[in-house]
This record gives structure tokens, C-alpha cells and sequence, in this order.
């Protein structure tokens, strides 16, 4: 509850009720004469009269007077002020309300305590009555607090009824007051109710204007529709226009394309000539290359036998040394180590020597040219000869690029560039010059002098002459003659028109103007575009004579926007005068200036013109504000008053950034810049400002020695970079900038130390307007403040405004030395002392009390609290600082606990002295504590035979470092590093290794100790187990060399399972962790290797007796994890695709370049028409989108993409160092004898463990071949095939390397075909590996390629597979029958596949083998030995006809050298169960029965799949004989015969020739006392023809009868054949009755055969019995 005293209530209504009276009192006659000053609050109605205009100022009231705009600020203020009157008489009533409710709560209470005594009072009577002692003790004691109550509450129930009086009297004034205002009141809403009259009617007019606005505008839109659609008429005439032309220029560039192709075919032609020839030349130098490579090849192998023995001896040297230091103890592969990083680091030294004498030299050589430069510039320092006007600029930039080839220090490419720089710079400007003939020649001169503007930021020359100023002097003053003479010259040429002559007009044009005008200047000033403005000019004669006044027009500037109606007065005499109108018409928003030119009988003279547009005049009434001197403390407010007196708003703010440059203030921004612009800027800004820097710091480079004569110079180079930088950034148009400008001033402080700026700091200043800025200065530390701020404006065309603030603070008498005591970092629980200094400046002694916070009592205490200070002297006073554990509850306030930072402000009393002394105490707290990450180690089982490694993380949790060290330790416990001693940094967490090594076999419970330097323990608990497992291994660590990847160290240790010695007394088992010997049993091991290890160990696992040692063998095959070759895939991935996008970008800027800067000439259309056509084509191949590889493909482990991800990162492996610890678990003992399926039991304590260190280093051999793989796998090959790969191996290292390899098995289908040689650093080298398996299995080498550094193991892989392929053709004899003469027949072979690769086969023919014996030395056999047809002696028992042989060899062969037999294919290769036809075809060119020949179809392991003997017959008629006995030699002559005889043509016509003779031998065979008969066939077949004939042959034999007296049987006798068919006629013979042992029976029968001819054979038949078996 607010209670308001009766003297702030009665000033209250006196301030109301003065006001009121005052607004009263006031006549309202003199509101319409003077307007009232309008408080803050209200000036919005100033505004609104404004926007009303003019003519609204004043209106018509309700009454018919006039109201003024102060009777309306009149209004609203009365308004305001009965609103106040009405709110402060509702706040008094709600206050006596509650005041009297108050009242009412209070009785109540009385009344209730009241009754409440009563009731106390009656029961103290009782208890008295009852002799209660003890109950009326207690009961006067609450009958006592209830008086004391009930007196609070009279006394309350008092204030509150003077309270309410006072309440009450207050309203009571209130009503008298609102009852003299209502008068006031009732004239007041009439006011109201007229103002909103007022406010409707211009409301209403307002929406009329805004109609007819509406309306003009629609007008206006239409017009410019009709407008558009005029233009879009014309041009869419001239796009057909175009259209045609394009169309002949297209025919044209056709036609000249033709010639052009036809030109480039005869020069492919050329050039295809010049190849063949420049072939010829190449295969002639390769034949010479041949032969000398021959030559060399033989000192090659003695380089290389050399070379080998030389590695040889090398190598035996070093093992020698090796062995040697072995011998004395010492590491002979590190000490070799160490002598190869010696040499290597020799080398490098070396190399750095001979580089920096090279750069020495270069530097003197730099010198001395740059002395020698100096001198030709001081020969050549005459001046310069005087150019002519038209030849200035180009011999400015020709003298620059002349001087900057001498002064540039950089690199050559750099001053080259500069040059074409300042090349195109010269041939812009004179381009630019000679196109601008038309202009303006003083708008080309600007031009010209802005080109210079780039030029002028490089490096002044050491020579004046060229870029002087006076060069810019004389630029500008004969731009200044141009601009005259032209303007002479239009004057002249509209005055010619005068009858007066030049000469006079001249004369009198230098004195006075014959005619003054009224106004003597036409101004337009603050105009806008778009609207009209019309001024009247006066113009009088003043000379003496009578005048003619002529219109000559208006400046050319000005004539688009000012025309002047003006109507020739004639004669006008002295004094007279003539009225002139001048209508200005806007279309542009900038200034301008210029002149009415009139002529007169006198001469010449003009009226100026100028017309400005709205712009913003800004000032403030001062500039500099001194608050002069005040106490710290105090608070003084300045204001500062920004008038804007021109028509155009703006945005300001206040900037107390540090403000740009005087210069760079000055500079006007353009209103209209390009983006393109402003980036062309800014690069070239940036560009000259590195070639400076770039210049300086090569300068600095090369002479240091004259640094402190060039720092002048440099400066001097940078001021232009930065002056142009600036200018460059100013001009950039508000679009570009506004960002950072708006960031700027957010970003910028308020105000700086005890003067800061009031609220107002930014906002919009209208036209003709003034605000009021305010400037606070409170200064709180003694001494002088000072602000420099700027106002800063959004129009481009204000200069900031820069304000200078000064203040000087004075401080108290009393203060404290050190107002802020930093007692540093403190630790909990230890005592800190510091000193408080308190000076006095007084003239009297003082007395000071110290003050510490409640908070801080317990940790913080000054002595002595009180003292006197005495005059012009010090107190000094102790502070003692003891922070204790509670320090983060006690002073919450004061300490921060997750910083430890404890500020704690102390206060200083001084006797007399208003403000007291503050000081501040300062600490960083922070605990002494060291912390371990875990509060117990345990080592779990450890064997007595190893150590058992923990680590534990000690971390420092204060901010001070401390010493620490673990004392006490027991000797079976190592702490490390530096034997568990160190010191501990701030906040630093030091890794500390515990090695624990049992010497029995027991439990350990042990505690370490770490004790700090301030006696502080903190323990650490311990537990581990010592136990003695069964087996042991011969070494627990294994050290293996440094492996490079690919290659492989193996290391051989020994498990061993020794006897136990026990005691028989003691139990087998015993419990874990006692020194007790395991029972002798069976042990299983395994060895559990760590994934990605790269390590193998062999066996893993295995079983040992009692006794029983088994050797380990441990294998260390570094190489690459698949995770980082996917990784490195991946990245090399993302790397080129973002290679190809940004050369996709570079394309299509380039392409959008070259079409910009593509000229345009006419004398060039007819080929520019041929390039949209390659374009078009050119595009879909740039802008299709790249198809980015498939990131799937990197994940198979032999892609493409893993390979090469994998040879990078071999190339760039430098070395890894790993260590495994591998556990080896051990059995109790084998299975249980029930199951030995079930799995043994394991015990963790029996467990070994193996420590292996794997260094491993870059390979000095890459596979680059095989996709990198050293595994070559030839799959499966045919038996007796051979198959050669190919494997190349480069040389990665620096070093060059002698390979060797060792023997693959020389019974092996392994070969390596070429030799091993030298290779040197990035070189490659191929081995050729042949692959001939001999039998059907699988085989499989390695391949060992050495050299000094690794061993490379290649896998050869390959199987060898029988090849199974058969014939549908099983061998033996292939008869074709016989044919026509000149007549073919074919039959075809079917080869079946039926293994598992593919086979190669080949067709052979003896007839065609090279191999075979000439002039027929095959056929001996035949002619000397038994040779028995199949055919005509199909009987076995046949006894005399047992020969054997077939027809094997080659027969008769064509006349003509064509072979007789040909087949289809001669080879090939037959797919995995795929079959081949092989097509035979017998062709003969002369009748013969010898034809014959033998085909083989053999595979390409020489594997014969059959043998097939050929055989036919040719014969000139359709009918033949087949069978019976050899008569003649089967071989014949290739010369046809010259005549005819029996003997050498069997089928001769019966007219003219003679039989045909035939022999036929029977035997019939005599065995067992049986007699078997003899049988023997003949075949008469008839030939089919090409065109078959229906006619059938017929044949018959001759005297049957006697035949058969002899014992003959022939069947059948006679009959005929078919075309194309056989019939096979039997011949049998019995011996007769009287036949005599070993008779030869011979008889001679002929046989007719009937066909297109008649043919007689003679057929002989011959008959015995033989005795032998066939």
C-alpha cells in the first residue's frame, strides 16, 4: 500500500489547477494572430499540418470564426490535461476504498482479541481457583502477548483512520477542482466534436485527389500499352527482316564451307603422304636400332655379371661386419642402420652446401646486374623531349613499360605481364581516342585522364619528368581552352543571324550586358522530376540608346529541359522593359547549370540558369562539447542540436568507430554503379596492392643491407595502393556495400570509458528539421575522457559530421593505492597476506574504517579495521586471505566454483566523506587435490615368468603445477616414467605405467603412495596374482626387423612342457595363487592372434606331453587395412570430381568470355555463320553432366579404383610401429576319457602371453602389373601347352636395386624366361613367366625376387588339365568311293570338347607336310611288302592274304597342283563342351583309283585326336569295278599319259580297247580235317552324275558255265545297278574231286559292264588250299 503525503497532494492539484487557469485565462483572439509552441509530445500535429498544406492552415469552426492551428494544440492539451485530473481522482477514490477496507480488518482483529482476553481472563480466574500454578503462569503469559497484540493493533487502527482523513481530504480537493473544470470540459468536447468534422471533410477531399491521381495514371498506362505494342510491331518486321538475311548469309557460308572441306581433304591426302614416307624413315632407323642393340647386348651381360659380383662382395662385406659385431655384443642391423642414416644425412648436407652456394652466387650475380641498372639509369636521367598533344597518353604508357622493365624485382613473368598490362592499357586509350572523333572532345579528355587513374597506383619512377604534376596542369588547362572555344563557338553561330557586325559586337561584349534581367539569376531550386516549374524573367534596357532584344536559345545542356516564351518586343528605349517566360521541365535528378542567350543591337549577353535538385544541408550548432572538470561520481548531460536546412531527408547514426581518412570523406560516391563495376575495382585494388607488396618484399630479399634506405620508398609505394583502395571502396554504389555498412554500426561500440551517448543514436531527420542528441558523461576514474564520434548519414552526398567530446574527472581525497588487489591463485586451506595502501590528499587527519563481507568473514580479514589516517600521508593495512572448503557455500555470490575466480569487492569508510572507497579482491581458487581416473588397480593373473603392465592416469586438479612422487613402493612394483617422480602442470593429466612382476607364485594386496611437495598423500590400491603356469616359452618378446609391405620376418621360439619336481606329499591341484607345481598332464594350446595384426603363428594350436618342446614359428606380413585403401579410394574420388566440375566450370567461363569478347566485323560474317553449327555440337559434349564413378565399385577388393588407391598409398607409406600382445591359453588337461568331444577346461592363470614389436616400412618394389597383385594365377592350361604372363615390378625407393631370385624347380612347369638387371629409382622392370604343365594336377610356386632391402614373394599358380576330345570318326580308312573327273564329294569329322578349357587343334595332311620324304621313298613298303585291301578280302580265313598295312601314305595328286583332298577348318580352338565340324573334300581333276592320302587331326600339345586314311577313285564313265588283287604300282606319274594303252587305262570303250585285266586270288584253308571254302567279292557300282539320269547300268558274266566245272560259283551272274548305288557280286571257289594238295586252279572269265560306255574287264581267277592260319 502507497500512501502519498499531503504536501506532494496539494502541489499535485496546485500544478493542475495553475495550468488550467493559464489555458483559461488565455484570449483565444490571440491564437489566430501567433501560434503557441508545441510541446514534444504533440508535435505530431505539426506534421499534420503539413501534409494538410498551405491552404489548410486555417479553417472554419462550428461558430463561422476562424481556427487556428494553436487553438487546436489548445484543444488536445486541455484533453490531456482532464484526462490526468480524471485518472488521479479515480486513483484517490480506489485509495480510500481500500484505505477504509484496511479499517474494517483491523476492528475485526480488535474485536476478535478482544473477546479472545476476555476468554483468557476467565480461565486465569479458574486456575486460580484450582491452585494451577504452572497453568496460570502460562496462561498469563498469552494473556500478556495478547495485550501487546491488541495495543498493535489500537495503534495501527489510529494511523490507519489519519491516514483515511487525509485520503479523503485529498479527494474532497480533487471534486472541487473537476467541479470548476466543467465548464471547461463542455467547450472542450464541442472543440472534439468540430476537429472530427474538420478531419472527415479533408478526409473526403483526399479520396477525390487520390481518384483523379488514379485515373491520370490509367490514362498514362494505356498510352504506354498502345506505345509497346507499336514497338513490338516494328521489331517483330525487323526479326524477319533478319530472319532473311540470315538465311542468305547461311548459303553463302555453305558455299565457302564446301571449299573449305574440300581444302582440308587435300591436306589430309598431304599428310597421310608425309606419314608413309616418315614411316619408311622410322622402320629403316629400327632396323639400325636392331642391330645396335645387338651389338650392345653383349657388353650389357659382362655390365651385369659385374654388377652381381660387385652386390656379391657387398653383401658378403656386411655380413662379415654383422657377424663381427654379433661377436662383440653389438646390434649389427641398427648399427648398419645408423651408418646408412649417416651417409644419407652426409648427402643431404651436401646437396643443402651445393644449393646455397648456387643461391649465393645467383644473389651476387642479382647484385651486380641491379648496380649495373642503377648506373644506366643515372646515364640515361636527361629529360624527357615534349610530346605533342595527340601523342601524350601513348607515350606515357610507352615510357612506363620502359621503366617498369627496369625497376621490377620480381620474377620475369611477372614484369611480362605488366608489360601487356600497360600494352592493352595504350591500346585501349588510343582505340578509345580514335573512336570518339564525335564526341565531346572535353568528355574525351576525361576519359583519357580516368585511364591514367590505375597507372597512377604503381611505383613512383626514380626519374621525375613523366609522371609530374605538371603534366596534369597542362592536361587540365588545355581542357579548359577546348571548353571555352567551344563554348565561343555556338554563340557565334546563332548570332550570325544579326545585322550588326562581329567586330563591334565583340567590343561592346567585354564592358557591361546591355540588358539586366529580373532575377539576375533563374533558379529552380529543390525541383522533382516530372513536374513543371515557371518562372517570369524582366528583362530592361539599360544603355543609353534605343535596343533590340533576340532570342539565341538555351544552353545545349539545358535545352531537353527549359523552353523560354518569349515574343520580340521590338525597339525598346531606355529604361524600357520586356517580360520573358521560362518553363524548367525536369526529367533528370541532378543539378544543372547554364545560361539564356539573347543578342542585341550591342552584343551578346545571357541570363544564368540553375536549376538543384532536393538535397540534405546538414549542421550541428557546435562541434565540440567540454563538460569541463567533475567529480567522479556525478553525472552531466550535454546536447547537441542536427538541423537539416535543406529539402531532402536522411538516416543518421551516431558512429564512434574510428572514422575513414579526410581524404577519402571528400570523395563523392556515383549514383549509379554496376556489380560488374564494382568487382573490376576491387580486383584491380587488390592486384597492384600485391605487385607492391610482391616488389617490396623481393627488394627486401635481395639487398637487406639497404633496408633503412628503401622504408621511405616503401612507404611511399604504399601510399597510392592504399589511397586507391580507398577511393576504389567509396566508389562501390550503396547497393554493393549497405550490408557492411549496417553491420558496421550495429558492431560499433556506444560510447567509449565515462562519456557515452544518449538514446537517441540513430533515426530519420526530415526536411527543414532539427534534433536534439544528448551526451552523458559520468566519470569514474579520475583523470581526462575524451569521445570522438561522427554522425554519420544514409545520403551519399553528406560528409560525416565529426563531434569531439572532453571531460576530466576529479577524484575523492581518500583512495586506495591499488584499488584492485590480485592475490593470484590461491590453494584451499593455506594462509595468503597482501598489503592495503590508503593515501590521503586531505589536509587533515581521517579516520578509515575497513569492511568485509558477512559472506567473506570466514575466509577474508583485515587488521587493523579501524585506523586514522594522517594528513598528506598513508595507511597501511593487512589483508589475510585463508579460503576453506566452504568457501563455495559462504560466498555464493563472490565465487564463481566451476571457474574458481573470487572477486570480492571491500569498502573502505572515511569520516567526513560522503562516498566511501572501493577496492576489489581478487583470487583464483583452486584445490591442491591429484586425482587418479580409478580408485583400485588390478593386475589379474600374471605369471612369475612376465611382467603385467597397468596404466593409470594421475591428473592435477589445480591450477598450479606440483611436484609429485610415489615413495615406499614394494620391489616386485616399477613405476615409470622417471621412477614414479615428475611434476604435474596445471590441469595436466600424466599417464603413468605400473609394471608388476611376481617373483612367487601368490596373492598380492599392496597400496602405492603418492605424496606431494605440501606433504599430501593420496593412495592407490593394488591387487594381482602370481601365478606359475605349465608351460613356458622360450622368449616372451620378439623383435622383428624392419618389414617392408609385401615382405614377411619370421621369428622361431620354443613351447616348452618341462618336467615338474614335486613332492609326492603335496595334493596334485592346488589353489590359485599358491607357489604349488600344476599336476603332470597332457596341456592343449592356442594362440589367439588380434585381428588386423598382419601376424600368423604356426601351429595356433596343439597338444604337449609332459617333456615335450614344440617350435612356434611367428610370421610378420605387414601390409595396407582395407579400410584405409577404401578411405584413400574414397577421397581420390571426391578429389577428381571436383577436378571435373571445376574444369566444366572453367570451360563455360571461358566460353562465356569468348562470347563477349567475340568481335563483331563485317568483313568477317560469312565465317562467323559457320560457327553455331560446331557450337552446337561442341555443347551437349560440355554441359552433359560427367557420370560420376559408382562409389560401389570401390568396395570390391580388386577394382580398379582400390588398386590405385592402394599404389598411392604404398608410394607414400613412410614406416608404422605396432605392438601385439598375444595370448596363449592353456589346458588343464585333455577332455574327460567319457567325451573327448567336449571342450577342455582353459584357466585364466595358466595363460602366456607373447609381446610382438612389428615395425614396418615402405617396400622398395611396387607391382604395377596384375592390378598389384604379387599372385599370378595361369588357371588351367592344357597339358604340353605353354602360356606366358607377364609381372612388372618398379623400383619406389631412392636407391637402385639389384635383383636376384632363386631357382624355381627345374622339374617344375615354372620358368622364368628373361633375366633380372639393375633397376634404378622410379624405374620398371617385366619378368616373363611360362606356365608348361606336364601332367594333370595342380601346381603352385613362390617366386622370390631379392634385393638388399626386401624380398618380394610372387604365388604362381596354374593346373594342368588333360585335354579329352573325341572324333565322330574313329581312324582307319576313309573311303570317298569313286566320282566323276573335275567332280568333288565331301563327308564331315565331328570334334567333341568334353573338358573343362578350351582346346586348340590343327588339321594335317601328309600330302601337304613339309616333313615328308620326297620322290616317294614313303612308298617302298608298299611296292616291296605285302600290301592287302580290306575291301577285297573281307574273309579272316584268308591265310594268304594276312597283310596288315592300310593305305598310309599319299597317293595320286591332281594334274593341276591342287591337292586332292582339302578340309575345312585347319584349326582352332574348341570351347569347354562345344564340338567343331571338320568338312573333307575329295576333288579329283583325272580318273585314277589311286587317289589317297592321310589326315591328322592333332591338338596343340601334339596330341594326335585321329588318324584318318584318305582314299579315292575317279573315273571318266558312270560304271566300275571294284576289288581283286594289286597288278600294278599304286603310285603314278603327275604328266598326263601321251597315248592310250591297256595297261594304263582300265576303262577304255570294248570297240576300241582291250579287257581290262583283273585278278582275283582264292584260298581256302585245310585245318582239323576240315576244308572251309574260299570266298572273295567284287563291287560294280554306277557313279551318279550332276544332272542325274534315270538310266540304270547293267552288268553279266561270260561262260558261267565253265566256271563252275572248276569248282567257281558266281552270284549273281548278271543284274543291274542303280545311279549312285553298289551291288556286290561273290565269288566262291570248293576244290573238286582229284584236286591235288598245293594246285594252283586258274581260270580266265569276262565280266560286260553296261553304262554310258561299254567296258570288258578280263577277270583272272586263281585258286589253291593253304594249310597255314591267317
Amino acid at each position: 500500500m502507497i500512501f502519498l503525503p499531503e504536501t506532494r497532494l496539494m502541489s499535485y492539484g496546485l500544478v493542475v489547477s495553475t495550468g488550467a487557469q493559464a489555458i483559461v485565462s488565455r484570449p483565444r483572439d490571440e491564437g489566430s494572430d501567433q501560434e503557441l509552441a508545441l510541446p514534444p509530445d504533440l508535435e505530431w500535429l505539426e506534421e499534420l499540418s503539413v501534409e494538410d498544406g498551405d491552404g489548410d492552415r486555417v479553417v472554419a469552426g462550428d461558430d463561422g470564426q476562424k481556427r487556428s492551428y494553436a487553438e487546436t494544440a489548445r484543444m488536445f492539451k486541455l484533453r490531456r490535461n482532464l484526462d490526468q485530473l480524471d485518472s488521479f481522482h479515480r486513483q484517490k477514490e480506489h485509495d480510500v476504498l481500500q484505505t477504509r477496507e484496511e479499517l474494517k480488518v483491523c476492528r475485526q482483529n480488535i474485536h476478535g482479541l478482544v473477546e479472545q482476553r476476555d476468554a483468557l481472563e476467565k480461565d486465569v480466574e479458574q486456575e486460580k481457583a484450582a491452585d494451577n500454578s504452572v497453568a496460570v503462569f502460562r496462561l498469563r503469559t498469552q494473556h500478556k502477548r495478547l495485550c501487546q497484540k491488541l495495543q498493535s493493533e489500537e495503534e495501527l487502527e489510529g494511523d490507519i483512520i489519519t491516514e483515511l482523513k487525509h485520503l479523503e481530504l485529498e479527494l474532497n480537493e480533487v471534486e472541487v477542482e473537476l467541479g470548476r473544470f466543467s465548464s471547461l470540459r463542455q467547450e472542450v468536447q464541442e472543440d472534439e466534436r468540430g476537429f472530427q468534422v474538420l478531419k472527415a471533410q479533408k478526409a473526403t477531399t483526399r479520396l477525390q485527389q487520390e481518384g483523379r491521381v488514379n485515373q491520370n495514371l490509367q490514362l498514362k498506362m494505356q498510352h504506354l500499352r498502345d506505345k509497346q505494342a507499336a514497338m513490338m510491331k516494328k521489331e517483330e518486321l525487323e526479326g524477319q527482316k533478319k530472319i532473311e538475311e540470315r538465311g542468305a548469309n547461311r548459303k553463302i557460308a555453305a558455299k565457302y564451307l564446301k571449299e573449305t572441306i574440300k581444302r582440308m581433304h587435300q591436306q589430309e591426302a598431304e599428310k597421310e603422304e608425309q606419314n608413309r614416307q616418315l614411316l619408311e624413315k622410322r622402320i629403316q632407323a629400327v632396323t639400325s636400332l636392331k642391330s645396335n642393340i645387338a651389338a650392345t647386348q653383349e657388353s650389357l651381360r659382362v655390365q651385369q655379371s659385374r654388377a652381381k659380383a660387385n652386390a656379391q662382395k657387398k653383401e658378403q662385406q656386411q655380413r662379415q661386419l654383422r657377424e663381427s659385431l654379433q661377436g662383440q655384443g653389438i646390434n649389427g642391423i641398427k648399427h648398419i642402420y645408423q651408418q646408412k642414416q649417416l651417409e644419407t644425412v652426409k648427402r643431404k648436407q651436401e646437396k643443402f652446401e651445393e644449393r646455397q652456394k648456387s643461391k649465393k652466387v645467383a644473389i651476387v650475380a642479382k647484385l651486380l646486374q641491379e648496380d649495373q641498372l642503377v648506373k644506366s639509369r643515372k646515364r640515361h636521367e636527361a629529360k624527357p623531349p615534349k610530346l605533342s598533344n595527340t601523342d601524350k597518353l601513348q607515350s606515357l604508357a610507352r615510357a612506363r613499360e620502359h621503366l617498369l622493365h627496369y625497376l621490377d624485382a620480381g620474377p620475369p613473368s611477372a614484369a611480362e605481364e605488366r608489360a601487356t598490362n600497360l600494352r592493352e592499357f595504350s591500346g585501349y586509350s588510343s582505340s578509345s581516342s580514335s573512336s570518339s572523333d564525335g564526341e565531346d572532345p572535353e568528355e574525351t579528355m576525361h576519359q583519357e585522364v580516368d585511364h591514367q587513374i590505375p597507372a597512377d597506383s604503381l611505383a613512383e619512377p626514380e626519374f621525375s619528368g613523366l609522371w609530374d604534376d605538371n603534366y596534369k596542369k597542362l592536361l587540365n588547362e588545355k581542357t579548359t581552352l577546348m571548353q571555352t572555344e567551344v563554348k565561343q563557338e555556338e554563340p557565334a553561330s546563332a548570332g550570325g543571324k544579326l545585322d550588326v557586325p562581329a567586330k563591334k559586337v565583340q567590343a561592346k561584349k567585354l564592358k557591361h550586358s546591355p540588358f539586366i534581367s529580373k532575377p539576375e539569376v533563374i533558379i529552380f531550386k529543390d525541383f522533382e522530376v516530372g513536374k513543371i516549374y515557371k518562372k517570369k524573367i524582366v528583362l530592361t534596357n539599360i544603355s543609353y540608346t534605343t535596343n533590340q532584344c533576340k532570342l539565341l536559345g538555351v544552353s545545349t545542356q539545358l535545352k531537353d529541359f527549359i523552353s523560354i516564351n518569349f515574343e520580340p518586343p521590338g525597339s525598346l528605349s531606355a529604361g524600357m522593359s520586356c517580360d520573358t517566360q521560362a518553363v524548367f521541365q525536369p526529367m533528370i535528378n541532378e543539378d544543372l547549370e547554364g545560361d539564356v542567350q539573347f543578342a542585341s543591337a550591342l552584343g551578346l549577353f545571357s541570363v544564368p540558369v540553375r536549376c538543384t535538385i532536393k538535397k540534405c544541408e546538414l549542421e550541428v550548432d557546435s562541434q565540440l562539447i567540454d563538460f569541463g572538470s567533475h567529480v567522479v561520481g556525478q553525472t552531466v548531460s550535454r546536447t547537441i542540436t542536427l538541423t537539416n536546412k535543406g529539402a531532402l531527408a536522411t538516416l543518421f547514426s551516431l558512429d564512434t568507430s574510428t572514422c575513414p581518412s579526410p581524404e577519402s570523406l571528400h570523395v563523392q560516391m556515383p549514383s549509379q554503379v554496376s556489380a560488374h563495376t564494382c568487382q573490376e575495382t576491387s580486383s584491380q585494388n587488390t592486384t597492384c596492392g600485391s605487385q607492391t607488396s610482391s616488389e617490396l618484399m623481393g627488394t627486401g630479399e635481395i639487398q637487406p643491407e639497404q633496408e633503412s634506405q628503401e622504408l621511405p620508398e616503401a612507404s611511399q609505394h604504399e601510399k597510392p595502393v592504399s589511397e586507391a583502395s580507398a577511393a576504389g571502396q567509396e566508389a562501390i554504389p550503396q547497393a554493393c556495400v549497405s550490408t557492411d555498412a549496417e553491420t558496421k554500426v550495429d558492431e560499433s561500440p556506444q560510447g567509449t570509458g565515462d562519456i557515452n551517448l544518449g538514446n537517441i543514436r540513430e533515426g530519420e531527420i526530415g526536411p527543414f528539421e532539427s534534433i536534439k542528441l544528448e551526451v552523458v558523461f559520468t566519470p569514474t576514474v579520475p583523470g581526462e575522457a575524451n569521445l570522438d564520434f561522427h554522425i554519420k548519414f544514409s545520403n551519399l552526398s553528406s560528409k560525416p559530421i565529426p563531434i569531439q567530446v572532453r571531460g576530466v574527472g576529479v577524484s575523492i581525497p581518500v583512495w586506495v593505492v591499488q584499488p584492485s588487489i590480485d592475490l593470484k591463485i590461491c590453494m584451499f586451506d593455506r594462509l595468503y597476506q597482501d598489503t592495503v595502501v590508503v593515501q590521503s590528499r586531505a589536509s587533515a587527519a581521517l579516520k578509515v574504517t575497513f569492511e568485509v563481507r558477512p559472506e567473506m568473514r570466514k575466509h577474508m580479514e583485515i587488521l587493523p579495521k579501524t585506523g586514522f589516517i594522517q594528513a598528506q600521508s598513508s595507511f597501511k593495512a593487512q589483508l589475510k586471505f585463508l579460503p576453506r572448503r566452504s568457501l563455495s557455500k559462504d560466498a555464493k555470490t563472490f565465487f564463481d566454483s566451476y571457474t574458481g575466480v573470487l572477486e570480492v569487492p571491500m569498502t573502505v569508510q572515511v569520516s567526513g566523506q560522503v562516498q566511501p572507497v572501493h577496492f576489489t579482491v581478487q583470487a583464483c581458487v583452486t584445490p591442491s587435490d591429484l586425482q587418479f581416473d580409478r580408485t583400485e588397480v588390478d593386475f589379474g593373473y600374471c605369471s612369475i615368468h612376465t611382467s603385467a603392465k597397468s596404466s593409470v592416469r594421475l591428473t592435477n586438479l589445480s591450477l598450479l603445477p606440483q611436484d609429485f612422487g610415489f615413495v615406499g613402493a614394494p620391489e616386485f612394483i616399477e613405476v615409470q616414467p622417471n621412477d614414479g617422480f615428475g611434476t604435474l602442470l596445471p590441469e595436466e593429466t600424466l599417464e603413468i605405467d605400473l609394471i608388476f612382476s611376481p617373483n612367487k607364485a601368490k596373492v598380492y594386496n599392496f597400496q602405492l603412495n603418492c605424496k606431494t611437495e605440501i606433504n599430501r598423500d593420496f593412495p592407490l590400491s593394488c591387487r594381482a596374482v602370481g601365478v606359475r603356469p605349465p608351460l613356458e616359452l622360450s622368449h616372451s618378446l620378439v623383435q622383428f626387423g624392419a618389414t617392408a609391405l609385401g615382405d614377411h620376418s619370421t621369428a622361431v621360439l620354443y613351447l616348452n612342457h618341462p618336467h615338474a619336481k614335486r613332492n609326492p606329499s603335496k595334493p596334485l591341484v592346488a589353489p590359485a595363487g599358491e607357489d604349488a607345481t600344476a599336476p603332470e598332464v597332457p596341456r592343449l594350446f592356442s594362440f589367439s592372434l588380434p585381428k588386423d595384426s598382419h601376424v600368423g603363428i604356426t601351429p595356433a594350436a596343439g597338444r604337449l606331453l609332459p617333456g615335450e618342446r614344440c617350435l612356434v614359428q611367428v610370421t610378420f606380413r605387414p601390409g595396407l587395412l582395407e579400410q584405409e585403401i577404401k578411405e584413400e579410394a574414397e577421397r581420390r574420388l571426391h578429389r577428381a570430381k571436383l577436378l571435373r566440375e571445376k574444369e566444366l566450370e572453367l570451360k563455360r567461363l571461358a566460353k562465356q568470355e569468348t562470347k563477349k569478347e567475340a568481335p563483331v566485323e563485317p568483313s568477317k560474317g560469312k565465317k562467323a555463320s559457320v560457327n553455331p553449327k560446331t557450337k552446337m555440337s561442341e555443347e551437349p559434349k560440355q554441359d552433359s553432366p560427367t557420370e560420376s564413378p559408382d562409389p560401389v565399385d570401390i568396395q570390391l577388393e580388386y577394382s580398379e579404383r582400390y588398386e590405385e588407391a592402394r599404389a598411392c598409398l604404398l608410394s607414400s607409406f613412410t614406416q608404422r610401429y605396432s605392438e601385439f600382445t598375444v595370448p596363449c591359453f592353456i589346458s588343464d588337461g585333455d577332455p574327460p576319457e567319457e567325451d573327448r568331444q567336449a571342450p577342455p577346461t582353459w584357466s585364466p592363470f595358466n595363460t602366456l602371453y607373447l609381446k610382438l614389436q612389428c615395425p614396418a616400412v615402405q617396400p622398395s618394389l611396387l607391382v604395377i602389373s596384375n592390378n598389384g597383385l604379387n599372385i599370378i594365377d595361369f588357371r588351367q592350361v592344357v597339358v604340353g601347352v605353354e602360356v606366358i604372363k607377364r609381372f612388372t615390378v618398379q623400383n619406389i625407393s631412392r636407391e637402385s636395386l639389384d635383383l636376384s631370385t632363386l631357382l624355381l624347380d627345374i622339374h617344375g612347369p615354372f620358368c622364368l624366361l628373361n633375366a633380372l638387371r639393375c633397376i634404378r629409382p622410379g624405374e620398371k622392370h617385366t619378368l616373363v613367366l611360362a606356365f608348361s604343365p606336364t601332367l594333370e594336377k595342380k601346381f603352385c610356386e613362390t617366386l622370390e625376387i631379392r634385393n638388399h632391402k626386401m624380398t618380394l614373394w610372387v604365388t604362381l599358380r596354374g593346373e594342368g588339365v588333360v585335354p579329352v576330345v573325341t572324333s565322330s570318326h574313329p581312324g582307319g580308312l576313309l573311303d570317298f568311293g569313286y566320282v566323276f573327273q573335275k567332280e568333288s564329294t565331301s563327308q564331315v569329322l565331328k570334334l567333341q570338347n568334353s573338358s573343362v578349357v578350351a582346346v586348340g587343334f590343327r588339321v594335317l595332311l601328309a600330302s601337304l607336310s613339309s616333313t615328308r620324304p620326297r620322290g616317294g621313298v614313303d612308298r617302298v613298303d608298299v611296292l616291296l611288302g605285302n600290301y592287302t585291301d580290306p575291301k577285297l578280302h573281307p574273309t579272316v580265313g584268308d591265310s594268304s592274304d594276312s597283310g596288315s598295312c592300310s593305305v598310309s601314305c599319299a597317293g595320286t595328286q591332281n594334274y593341276s597342283g591342287l591337292s586332292v583332298f582339302s578340309f575345312v577348318p585347319g584349326g582352332g580352338s574348341i570351347a569347354p563342351g562345344e564340338s567343331q565340324d571338320v568338312t573333307v573334300t575329295f576333288q579329283p581333276d583325272h580318273p585314277s583309283v589311286n587317289y589317297s592320302d592321310k589326315l591328322t587331326i592333332q591338338l596343340m600339345n601334339e596330341t594326335e585326336v585321329c588318324v584318318v586314311d584318305l582314299k579315292g577313285a575317279a573315273s571318266s564313265h558312270n560304271m566300275y569295278l571294284y576289288g581283286g588283287d594289286v597288278l600294278t604300282v599304286p603310285i603314278e606319274s603327275l604328266i598326263p599319259p601321251l597315248m592310250t594303252s591297256p595297261t594304263q587305262h582300265a576303262e577304255a570303250e570294248v570297240t576300241e580297247k582291250p579287257s581290262i585285266p583283273v585278278l582275283v586270288t582264292l584260298r581256302a584253308s585245310y585245318s582239323g580235317g576240315a576244308l572251309t571254302p574260299a570266298v572273295r567279292e567284287l563291287q560294280v557300282g554306277c557313279i551318279r552324275s550332276t544332272p542325274p539320269s534315270k538310266k540304270s547300268a547293267e552288268f553279266s558274266w561270260d561262260t558261267v558255265a565253265s566256271l563252275q566245272q572248276q569248282g567257281f560259283t558266281v552270284e549273281p551272274s548278271k543284274g543291274t545297278v542303280e545311279a549312285g548305288l553298289k551291288r556286290t557280286i561273290r565269288v566262291t571257289w570248293s576244290p573238286q574231286s582229284g584236286y591235288k594238295p598245293y594246285e594252283v586252279v586258274q581260270t580266265c572269265v569276262p565280266l560286260t559292264l553296261k553304262g554310258d560306255e561299254k567296258s570288258v574287264y578280263k577277270v583272272t581267277l586263281m585258286a589253291l588250299v593253304s594249310n597255314t592260319a591267317d
